[in-house]
């Protein structure tokens, strides 16, 4: 039996290994997708102004060598564009010209840092600057010198981390030409290996009104630019400095908070607070960062949503401290297991709870990625003091693979360890690129175990584990993957996140891109058939859904259309409050429905632009019948103004009821360095309406001034009730050394 069971993983082990050597004994520098940085003399410099006037660039060989990903893979690009790589000891630069045969069509609604550019003619680039095909540091720009940026890891599927703000700089102009570019990245943004001179680096640019992508290498589908593994090269980078690696980052705050209860008395507290944060590079990969007095009063508000399911609800972590690392800490993150969410840490219920202060170590060496949270949270109305661990240790194994370990810690100061709570777990992956040749070929494994700590329940081991497997198969036209996962009954993580444990789920996924390269019309069509098998402990069904995605097609206009029918099963024990007031109630039952699902989309550069979508489906025992809207406005060049409704109408035979969401969001960008944003939100389920506005002006790159206004209402009767606002001025500044 021993022997049996160990046939599966070593033929698994046995299968990457094969093609990672394969790959390895295949590869080798291609002359193609390899250029060499040039060095600034002694008498040389760059003013970055956008022009691509100086003498360096004209003394640089540029990439020229770019190829169409879309709409015709392998094409030549429909207009011409050169890239310079340019450096000197603190900085690197790169240049780039992007000729455009109709300038005044060249498009730019966006300006903020870090806005998605679905809208904007962009460029695109990332830089491997360990050059293992691993991890990268993203940047993007636009004709109006937006700032993008983001920490690149890969595994199943790409995780782009965009909390990352890095210190550099752009500067862009438009022209009768086209439109030209200036880049400023300081070495000391980036972590890398002085010793080591070739990173890896590529190029993507996107032509919008036409919706062509461009890639100078890994152009084809199964490739692209969010493969660090398919990038190029740079070469002769030598002579770099980052300085003593130290950065001081104070800040100042003041605030007043105003609190009015339906029913109590009005409370105002006002408060005038600084803290600071500072970051010591130990080696060139390996950064330190401790934070005093940590505020966060520039975060922005949460997007509302109207909850009619079972489980919890997760909203996404947006404080930069622990958003920055949160790359090194995912833990295979297609799996559906989350040992560790940074939420859990300063926020309860949703409501902030001060941090006294906290450590951050994130870096790599050689091959072990590694990172720790020691944080500690102080003593609120909401809770205790309470001390957090998180720790996260990976290692590179093969071309593309990898095995690691996370810990968690969570419990009050000088309590004892029988009442902390620990997790601990352990996640392979495995992938290349090279099966069968040039196909993707990934697996994933997890198993991750909690104690018993605070919760004071007694059970078995088996109970606080969960466990599972996943295989992906990501190409083009044919893609699929296939995960098994089990959860204890128990299973619960204290820093973790879990909205349902105590099954067993087996989900196969496979579908089909069709691309129509010579129409005039379509862009592509596929199609996807989706299967979920969830059971309990015991092997009973209690979820089986089947979706089937017949019609999703992308126009060579940009527009998008897509229909869907599903049927599910569910089985419960308990009964279910839908609306968590005792009003409406489903009784233990086996319930089977079906569901059809349609919706359109217009192309995103349009000055207006909109969605709509509408489901239909079996709601347990009645119907429901959803509609979402969503329309932009784009009049001026960093003006978005954003509407979207969400209609909910449920029929059961016992009653019927309608929730609404509203949602408005106002983006107004004098600069790239200036940005104002206010969103309206109100949900008829809860009665509350909310009211966020902030202003962020950055000083220079690395230092800003925050204004953050916020008011609720409470809808009573028809009569808004003001319950609570919020008033914050933050300043801070980056110091480097």
């Amino acid at each position: 039996m021993v022997k049996q069971n160990c046939i599966l993983p070593i033929f698994i082990l046995l299968l990457f290994f094969g093609a990672d050597v394969a790959a390895k004994q295949a590869g080798s520098d291609n002359e193609l997708y390899n250029i060499r940085a040039q060095k600034l003399t002694e008498n040389e410099s760059i003013q970055l102004d956008g022009n691509l006037d100086e003498s360096i660039w004209k003394r640089i060989s540029p990439i020229k060598n770019f190829t169409q990903q879309e709409p015709r893979e392998g094409g030549d690009p429909t207009e011409h564009t050169e890239i310079y790589i340019a450096y000197d000891e603190s900085n690197l630069y790169i240049g780039a010209m992007l000729y455009d045969s109709n300038p005044d069509q060249i498009l730019a609604y966006q300006k903020r840092r870090d806005q998605g550019l679905g809208t904007d003619d962009r460029f695109m680039w990332i830089l491997d600057t360990f050059n293992n095909g691993r991890t990268a540091y993203f940047f993007e720009t636009n004709p109006a010198a937006l700032r993008g940026d983001g920490l690149l890891t890969v595994g199943q599927g790409t995780n782009l981390n965009k909390a990352w703000d890095g210190i550099w700089d752009v500067k862009t102009q438009i022209t009768e030409q086209g439109w030209s570019v200036e880049i400023r990245i300081p070495f000391r943004s980036l972590d890398f290996d002085p010793d080591n001179t070739t990173w890896g680096i590529n190029f993507q640019r996107t032509i919008r009104r036409v919706n062509e992508e461009i890639l100078w290498s890994g152009w084809r589908r199964n490739q692209g630019l969010f493969r660090p593994q398919n990038a190029g090269i740079v070469t002769g980078l030598t002579g770099l400095s980052q300085g003593i690696g130290l950065e001081v980052k104070p800040f100042a705050t003041a605030g007043r908070n105003m609190t009015h209860p339906p029913e109590g008395e009005q409370s105002v507290d006002k408060s005038v607070d600084a803290g600071f944060d500072v970051s010591y590079s130990f080696t060139p990969s390996v950064r330190a960062s401790l934070t005093i007095n940590t505020d966060f009063a520039e975060t922005e508000v949460d997007q509302r949503r109207v909850n009619l399911t079972r489980f919890p609800l997760r909203f996404p972590e947006q404080r930069d401290f622990f958003l920055e690392g949160s790359g090194v800490f995912s833990f295979v993150p297609s799996s559906g297991v989350e040992p560790f969410f940074s939420r859990r840490i300063g926020l309860v219920g949703g409501q902030p709870v001060p941090i006294t202060g906290g450590l951050r170590i994130l870096g790599r060496e050689g091959n072990t990625n590694m990172g720790l949270y020691q944080i500690r949270t102080a003593e609120s109305d909401l809770s205790e003091s309470e001390d957090f661990t998180a720790a996260r240790l990976s290692q590179n194994i093969f071309s593309e693979s990898s095995v690691g370990l996370i810990y968690t810690r969570r419990g009050q100061p000088g309590n004892n360890a029988l009442n902390t709570d620990h997790t601990i777990g352990t996640d392979l992956e495995l992938g290349t690129s090279s099966f069968l040749g040039d196909k993707n070929l990934q697996f994933q494994a997890f198993f991750v175990w909690h104690n018993e700590g605070s919760s004071g329940f007694s059970n078995q081991f088996w109970d606080r584990t969960s466990r599972g497997i996943r295989i992906n198969y990501p190409n083009f036209p044919f893609y699929s993957w296939m995960s098994y996962r089990e959860f204890g009954s128990s299973f619960n993580p204290a820093v973790g996140f879990t909205p349902r444990n105590g099954f067993r789920r087996f989900q196969p996924t496979a579908g089909y891109n069709w691309v129509f390269s010579e129409s005039p019309i379509l862009r592509s069509w596929e199609v996807q058939l989706r299967f979920e098998y969830l059971t309990n402990l015991e092997f009973e069904p209690e979820t089986i859904n089947i979706n089937l995605t017949p019609i999703e097609i992308q126009f060579e206009s940009g527009e998008q259309i897509e229909f869907s029918l599903n049927r599910n099963f569910e089985q419960i024990y308990e009964d279910f409050d839908i609306l968590r007031d005792g009003t409406v109630i489903i009784l233990p039952g086996r319930y089977k429905n079906w569901g059809i699902n349609s919706g359109f989309e217009t192309a995103g550069f349009r000055k207006i632009s909109g969605e709509i979508e509408y489901s239909y489906e079996g709601f347990w025992t009645g119907t429901r019948e959803e509609l979402q809207l969503e329309g932009t406005v784009r009049p001026y060049r960093g003006i978005n103004l954003s509407a979207n409704w969400v209609r909910s109408h449920v029929k059961l035979p016992q009653t019927s009821f309608t929730t609404n969401l509203f949602v408005f969001r106002n983006n107004i960008d004098l600069t790239p360095d200036i940005a104002f944003t206010q969103i309206v939100q109100y949900d008829d389920l809860s009665n509350l309406f909310g009211l966020y506005n902030r202003f962020r002006w950055t000083l220079t790159p690395g230092s800003d001034l925050f204004l953050v206004f916020t008011r609720n209402w409470l809808d009573t009767e028809n009569r808004l009730v003001v319950i609570e606002s919020q008033a914050a001025i933050k300043i801070n500044y980056t110091y480097r050394f």
